[in-house]
């Protein structure tokens, strides 16, 4: 016999898995929710992130849906002066234990096993939960689903495994170790070393020379350039609503022009919807990091740029690249930013969202994943059976290259389509905090705005681009499948 039981048992207490139970329980409110999460504090891998992290996307933008952020506002100051603000990680970690201890637990009708890990289901088919401290266990009759809310297995530099040698006297460490050189003034590193080309390193690079670093003191290990989101066209609100549209726009567009998707992000960069650091480069990455003009200005201040594949090992004022090696100072910090965030490879998982006794959040929206998550939630609460929810939630690859881009993009359309279609949907994104733009569209219809204008140039553009897309789409989700 079960220790208790639940409607839903939701495993990961991290963003994903907080809205959808925000949503979930505002949908239903019949309805029991279990969560089961092995870190101390809710907020998943935010708890291990670097000291000087931030959101790269707008804070008005992610989240739960019942809840702000406090810091929701227009920076004044910094490389993101005039756009909304970017929440810092204490930020985050603060936001989501107000989710859980102000928004969730007080219903009632939430409990909150954390230090604690999941382990599968017993022989009478009930769910185990393992408390990480004690090793007791506790088992659970789940009435209705499994949530599995850590499909994005998202790592951090402080809890990846290398995949380098460090020899002994090397001075190795995640970026999250960097704030920690104030205690060591008179012993501070002659040069830096940024390993890595995703936004951790780009983060770190900002920190560093606004911290004072000279930039002639920072050597970059960046194997592959990426495409970055300009972050001027993913701001929420009126105000930028014209921008927001006119970059769906410019998509739609080059996918007429483009022959396949590496073609289709240049188009894009020419246009100036989405940045590069290295403006001679042709990028091979596109991960979704989002990033304004102002950090790319400080991150082209570094020239010292290492472009000989990846490290193998780092000896004493070397770093060694198979049969290659690059001669440095002495005494040099070499900061590990390798670690991937999302790691595509290891995600291949053909289950639709709704699948019987399970749900398994993904991407709906790409790569919006805690609003996705606040969509799988409302279809639960709001459709009787999984074959209409899944028509609804098809699940999005993230994908990791421009030529792979369009598939992912192709997907949300689709999805978007979808819910446009839909009465019951359509109604509630209006009033969705997370989504980017339905709620400013109904109250700019409401108020007859002039703004509205861009909206019937963006429906024309569906209507003759589509075809194009779908095109490139197909091209590249075969790319896509044959990678993972």
């Amino acid at each position: 016999m079960a220790d208790f039981e639940t409607d839903y048992l939701i495993v990961g207490a991290g963003a994903v898995g907080l809205a959808f139970a925000d949503t979930l329980v505002d949908e239903d409110p019949d309805c029991h929710i279990t969560f089961v999460d092995k870190h101390a504090k809710p907020g998943g891998h935010w708890n291990d992130a670097y000291g000087f992290v931030a959101l790269h996307q707008p804070s008005a933008t992610y989240g739960v849906n019942s809840l702000e952020f406090q810091t929701e506002h227009i920076d004044e100051h910094g490389p993101n002066k005039g756009l909304h603000a970017l929440a810092s990680g204490t930020e985050v970690l603060a936001y989501f234990e107000k989710v859980m201890n102000l928004k969730l637990l007080p219903t009632g009708r939430v409990e909150y096993h954390r230090l604690s890990e999941y382990k599968g289901r017993n022989e009478a088919g009930d769910a185990r939960i393992v408390s990480i401290f004690s090793g007791e266990e506790t088992t659970v009759k789940v009435r209705r689903r499994i949530v599995d809310a850590t499909y994005y297995q998202t790592s951090v530099p402080s809890t990846h495994t290398r995949n380098f040698a460090v020899a002994g006297g090397v001075e190795v460490v995640p970026p999250g170790h960097l704030p920690e050189l104030w205690k060591r003034t008179d012993n501070l590193p002659d040069h830096y070393v940024i390993l890595g080309a995703g936004k951790t390193a780009m983060d770190t690079g900002v920190w560093l020379i606004e911290g004072g670093v000279d930039p002639d003191r920072i050597s970059w290990v960046r194997p592959r350039e990426s495409w970055l989101w300009n972050r001027v066209y993913t701001q929420p609100g009126e105000d930028f609503i014209e921008r927001v549209i006119d970059m769906q726009i410019g998509l739609l567009e080059a996918a007429s022009k483009a022959g396949n998707g590496d073609e289709w992000m240049r188009l894009l960069g020419e246009q100036g919807y989405y940045l590069k650091i290295d403006e001679d480069s042709e990028p091979e990455m596109f991960h979704y990091a989002t990033i304004s003009q102002g950090e790319v200005d400080i991150l082209r201040r570094i020239k010292n740029v290492i472009r000989k594949g990846r490290v193998t090992s780092i000896e004493r004022g070397k770093l060694i690249f198979g049969e290659d090696a690059v001669e440095l100072p002495d005494n040099t910090l070499f900061i590990d930013c390798t670690a991937t965030a999302v790691p595509f490879r290891a995600r291949r998982n053909d289950r639709p969202v709704f699948d019987g006794d399970t749900i398994t959040l993904r991407p709906l929206h790409i790569p919006l994943v805690t609003f996705s998550a606040t969509v799988a939630a409302f279809l639960e609460a709001n459709f009787d059976d999984d074959a209409t929810r899944n028509a609804l939630a098809q699940p999005g690859p993230l994908t990791d290259t421009p030529a792979t881009f369009p598939y992912a993009f192709m997907v949300t359309m689709m999805n978007r389509g979808a819910w446009a279609q839909n009465p019951e949907i359509s109604a509630w994104l209006t009033k969705s905090r997370l989504d980017l733009a339905s709620p400013t569209i109904a109250k700019l219809v409401a108020e007859n705005s002039p703004k509205l204008a861009v909206l019937s140039k963006f429906q024309e553009a569906i209507a003759e681009n589509m075809p194009h897309l779908a095109r490139l789409g197909m091209q590249a989700k075969q790319i896509h499948e044959a990678q993972v």
